[in-house]
């Protein structure tokens, strides 16, 4: 076993990472190890970054020990650069982290800067001066170049930085310029957000925390509020709706809500979100409070005008998009579905059921509409028929261990298979409409061609008619 992870004391003291821990326990008996989890270290970094959204929705994992935060246009609703910066790290330090930060105008440079110990605020114009003191293993190269420009005397960025470029990089590889330049800005390098950025957002930091549900629902109403003049504006409604709580402990709560139609009044986005709070009431867990609210538009749609017709004015029970919206965000997305066509024309796969949409209308195939059952099997069951000539309708059939005997048929009717889904051996199937002595009506085909390969055609119940 060997130490994959140090905290500062431990670094102090001479321990290094890749040593074995019998050396280590060796050197400094009193040593507390713990076993690696990735997988925790993973979900932690992540749960991080979430809380990291309150100063920026730009977080971006970088590997697995760091973040990237790009804070532009962000610093001035905490006071500046600095005192974002000292925020931050006050709030990691009461959360039990050492965290090294540092900001600058590229990533590239902020990360060598806090890897090196150079935690500050950089201000703009100093990123040559910075980096030349800076080691070059702060520029996250390969350990083999590393280890190169080392055996050639080059250890700190400021070593490399006058050197001839086109030799450098024949030398050392092309890494070595690309990280060089990226640190200095002359190469561009984005942050790629660990979440989609939200379309519009609102944002209420409080001066005392709130745990009560209606306390929050009123602060997610007031949110909405503050959107709703920019949404009518742009002709827009939201369709997602995310509603996130910060906790005075730093555990972030996201509450992510559905409606089925662009949605931009304050009211109707609130109702949303009281549904949900109602579903999940025993799990939410509100601890010593939030004191960051933030609602966002995650997805919009466009808002088209509707008049209401005598009838259902000021009526609100007959909204049907509101009650798919209530019953989603309460029993949770895609629990309400509705039939919509598919283009086949093999039966099962015709039609099928999908999350309702207010888009979702039926819409008729381009072929003439077929007779077809009221109920039609997912999977067709096999049928034991009998037929008086090989291509007719059966005489008598047993299904689900009961015998039927046929009084009316009618048929048959062809459907190829779809060779391209199927394969080209695919038998076609013949359907036919029966009705048995009783008045049971049922749809049933024969699948395969008598005198077309090794085994005889076979009977499958497909559908039973009203």
């Amino acid at each position: 076993m060997r130490l994959c992870a140090l905290d500062e004391l431990a670094a102090r003291v001479g321990l290094r990472i890749g040593q074995g821990v019998a050396e280590a326990r060796a050197c400094l008996p009193e040593l507390d190890v713990i076993e690696a989890d990735p997988n925790a270290d993973l979900r932690l970094l992540e749960s991080l970054a979430d809380w990291c959204g309150r100063y920026t929705p730009l977080v971006a994992l970088h590997g697995d020990k760091a973040l990237f935060l790009d804070v532009t246009g962000c610093c001035h609703l905490f006071g500046g650069e600095r005192a974002l910066f000292d925020d931050l790290a006050a709030r990691l330090f009461h959360m039990g982290f050492e965290a090294r930060l540092a900001i600058s105008a590229t990533p590239g440079l902020s990360y060598a800067m806090a890897l090196s110990g150079r935690q500050q605020v950089l201000p703009t114009g100093e990123e040559a001066a910075m980096l030349r003191g800076l080691p070059l293993a702060a520029l996250r190269l390969e350990i083999a170049v590393l280890d190169g420009l080392a055996q050639a005397g080059l250890k700190r960025a400021g070593d490399i930085m006058d050197l001839p470029r086109a030799p450098l990089a024949r030398r050392f590889g092309p890494a070595v310029l690309t990280r060089l330049d990226q640190a200095l800005g002359r190469e561009g390098e984005p942050v790629s957000p660990r979440l989609p950025v939200a379309a519009l957002s609102a944002e209420r930091q409080l001066a005392e925390p709130v745990t009560g549900e209606e306390d929050i629902l009123a602060l997610a109403e007031h949110l909405a509020g503050n959107l709703e003049e920019t949404l009518t504006q742009r002709g827009l409604g939201g369709l997602n709706f995310a509603l996130t709580l910060y906790r005075v402990d730093g555990k972030v709560v996201s509450i992510t809500v559905r409606s089925p139609a662009p949605l931009k009044t304050a009211a109707r986005i609130a109702g949303l979100f009281r549904e949900r709070l109602a579903a999940i009431h025993d799990d939410f867990d509100a601890g010593y409070g939030f004191e960051t609210v933030r609602l966002a538009v995650l997805v919009t749609g466009p808002l088209a005008p509707t008049q209401p017709d005598f009838a259902s004015a000021g009526r609100s029970d007959l909204s049907l998009d509101d009650f798919v919206g209530k019953v989603e965000a309460r029993l949770g997305g895609g629990v309400i579905r509705v039939p919509v066509l598919n283009e086949s024309h093999v039966p099962e796969r015709a039609s099928a059921l999908a999350p309702y949409s207010r888009d979702d209308s039926p819409q008729r195939p381009g072929w003439p509409a077929r007779l077809r059952p009221m109920r039609l099997f997912a999977h067709p069951e096999p049928v034991e028929a009998i037929a008086e000539v090989p291509e007719g309708p059966p005489i008598t059939f047993r299904w689900r261990r009961t015998f039927h005997r046929v009084s009316r048929a009618e048929g048959p009717e062809r459907i190829e298979a779809e060779w391209w889904i199927d394969g080209e051996a695919a038998s076609p199937r013949d359907y036919f409409r029966i009705e048995d002595q009783g008045g049971r009506r049922f749809w049933l085909y024969r699948e395969g061609l008598y005198g077309v390969g090794a085994l005889p055609p076979r009977w499958f119940m497909h559908g039973v008619f009203a």
